[in-house]
């Protein structure tokens, strides 16, 4: 019978191989023309295989979390009848018909396994998280999609018999794809995982799971900042009083055009401005070659926690960008890597990071650089504290910035300056316009 091998595509530019992060088929599996069969991620992020002919499955070219190199083959397909005749298969020597076509180019892009801080960008609006984008409550919420889910066909006819909706189920596999494992137990009248009925609440069972896909990239991208780059780990408070009365000022009298001003853009605002004081802190560093690169450009990275998991979207050119421009630029890129409908470009470049976990609480944290960078800025909850004016408390809304530099880089006492610029920039928000 006439085969075609579906050899590993070439995903993009410098990738020479791929990760296997989830199978669609198996062995012995009907497939028809454009049917995803596998998932695959590199460096940059995950795609979807289609299958370009029908047929039946022979033959799977690894295991889930097998790195296939770019044009090794990856599947086998023994065509049916029909496919064999539109797909022009050659005949070889032996007479047994096969072809060779490399899979065709990504139908999706989505998660980006780009650098990775510390924590969690959940909120790009409000840092207090009294306003978070409705797509960042969901991620927390209970498991209802809008959205079609993504599941496989076979889930989806099991689904359909047993009378599941698959918006109600919450997907585990890669993107929130939905598996069959995530059927189980799934309680066809509530939603809700059964309970099991028993006395004796003490458990004992273990679960193995293999890293793979976008959480092994984090993991080794963690291993590599943390492994390579000694941290210095800064901590500031800063009185945001006067900046949040100015942004509700903003937001009242913003035309219809504009975004809503959360606090980053004025953050991202006051970085570009400090960073033209040092510019060595926007820098990257290349310590196998020993050479710093300093950008003129301020590419700012936003640690932006998405369904799939933890991707740095990138507010490109912020030195041009307004603060009106800022919010909507920002905006459009955490929703695009949300979405997993990010371009490679809109992942890839930044020179500094901000990340945050202002939305969930906690005083300090000591967010990871995302190397080759040399600096990342965190962002601590908005919480209103007693304040000491000299004569008495006052009640001021406070923020601390929890920020990590490159010590091969950046000294403590510049980290400091660095800091300490920011913040007197954020608790007298008017010097963030001034020009010069």
């Amino acid at each position: 019978m006439a085969e075609h091998v579906i050899k590993m595509p070439d995903v993009g530019e410098g990738v020479a191989e791929a990760e296997i992060v989830e199978w669609h088929v198996k062995p012995g599996d009907p497939v028809r023309e454009d049917m995803v069969i596998a998932a695959v991620m590199t460096d940059k992020a995950t795609v979807e295989i289609p299958s370009p002919v029908a047929g039946i499955v022979a033959w799977l070219g690894g295991e889930v979390g097998d790195v296939i190199a770019v044009r090794a083959p990856l599947v086998r397909i023994a065509l049916d009848g029909a496919a064999a005749t539109t797909a022009e298969v050659p005949e070889d020597q032996t007479g047994a018909a096969e072809a060779t076509i490399e899979a065709e180019t990504p139908k999706r892009m989505t998660v980006p396994a780009q650098p990775v801080a510390l924590d969690v960008t959940r909120q790009t609006s409000e840092v207090g998280g009294k306003d978070l984008p409705a797509a960042v409550r969901s991620s927390t919420a209970a498991p209802v999609q809008t959205l079609k889910p993504l599941a496989s066909p076979a889930v989806r006819r099991r689904a359909l018999e047993a009378g599941i909706d698959l918006r109600q189920v919450r997907g585990s596999g890669s993107a929130g794809r939905i598996m069959h494992e995530d059927l189980d137990g799934h309680d066809v009248s509530g939603g809700q995982a059964m309970l099991p009925a028993r006395q004796d609440l003490r458990r004992t069972d273990t679960e193995t799971i293999k890293m793979t896909g976008l959480r092994r990239k984090i993991a080794e991208k963690m291993a590599l900042s943390v492994s390579r780059i000694p941290h210095i780990t800064y901590v500031e408070e800063v009185d945001v009083t006067d900046l949040e009365a100015l942004r509700a000022t903003m937001n009242a009298a913003r035309r219809d055009d504009q975004p809503k001003l959360t606090i980053l853009p004025f953050l991202i605002r006051a970085l570009v401005k400090t960073l033209g004081e040092q510019p060595a802190i926007n820098a990257t560093f290349d310590d196998n070659a020993g050479v710093i690169t300093r950008s003129g450009a301020v590419h700012v990275g936003i640690a932006t926690q998405t369904p799939a998991g933890l991707t740095v979207p990138v507010v490109k050119h912020a030195e041009a960008l307004t603060i009106w421009d800022c919010a909507r630029e920002l905006a459009r890129v955490s929703e695009a890597a949300r979405k997993g409908v990010a371009q490679r470009d809109e992942l890839s470049g930044s020179t500094i990071t901000i990340t945050s976990l202002g939305a969930l609480g906690g005083i300090v944290t000591t967010p990871v650089i995302n190397h080759p960078e040399v600096a990342i800025v965190g962002v601590n909850k908005i919480m209103t504290r007693p304040v000491w004016d000299g004569t008495q408390f006052v009640p001021r809304k406070m923020m601390n910035l929890s920020s990590s530099f490159d010590h091969r880089i950046v000294d403590g006492w510049d980290a400091a300056v660095f800091i300490q610029r920011i913040k007197t920039l954020i608790e007298t928000p008017a010097l963030i316009f001034v020009e010069g």
